[in-house]
């Protein structure tokens, strides 16, 4: 579990990627010095990691307790809205920032503008925000932890929407699914 989580992106987890590669070290029993000698660094540097790595536990188990008093305090969510529900990003979304800013009523109009009845996709949306709704809706379609040869993927998308190859590109792109170097097998990122 630690494994995954030290893997998750910067947007979820506010750590860089050279910090997530001492704390996997640090995960694996090595020692400072250890550390320090694998990634080639100084045993000052690994010691400024530890430090920022504090501050941030720190700043993060304030900012949960304060979060938590806030709901207690006025028997509300900060997730919730008078009538609706604010969406969170998608656990592989490449970047995070206010596309995902979405309630789910907003969700469900975007759902009924942009599929038909039967799921087929009209158009793809050039706003990014209904872009990325869309995108959550096709990934649907996807089986996590299968692997899709790109033949099987294509036929899957093009009952979808027309253009499947700027569809497949987007699904890439915006962190939805990953492939292998060589485009032979694409699978749903969880």
């Amino acid at each position: 579990m630690l494994s995954y989580v030290l893997n998750m992106s910067y947007g979820n987890t506010g750590i860089t990627q050279a910090q997530q590669k001492v704390l996997q070290l640090i995960a694996q029993g090595m020692s400072d010095k250890e550390v320090a000698s694998v990634l080639g660094v100084a045993d000052s540097t690994i010691r400024n990691h530890k430090y920022k790595l504090r501050e941030k536990e720190k700043q993060a188990k304030v900012f949960l307790a304060m979060m938590e008093l806030l709901s207690e305090q006025t028997q509300k969510e900060i997730s919730r809205l008078e009538g609706s529900v604010l969406y969170d990003a998608h656990n592989s979304a490449t970047m995070v920032d206010d596309r995902y800013n979405i309630t789910d009523k907003e969700v469900e109009s975007i759902r009924k503008t942009y599929f038909n009845d039967k799921g087929g996709l009209k158009s793809i949306p050039a706003r990014e925000k209904k872009k990325l709704v869309v995108l959550s809706e096709i990934v649907k379609n996807f089986v996590p932890g299968k692997q899709y040869e790109e033949k099987e993927l294509n036929r899957i998308l093009k009952r979808i929407y027309d253009d499947n190859a700027a569809i497949r590109r987007a699904l890439i792109e915006y962190g939805f699914m990953d492939r292998t170097n060589d485009g032979t097998f694409y699978w749903v990122k969880e």
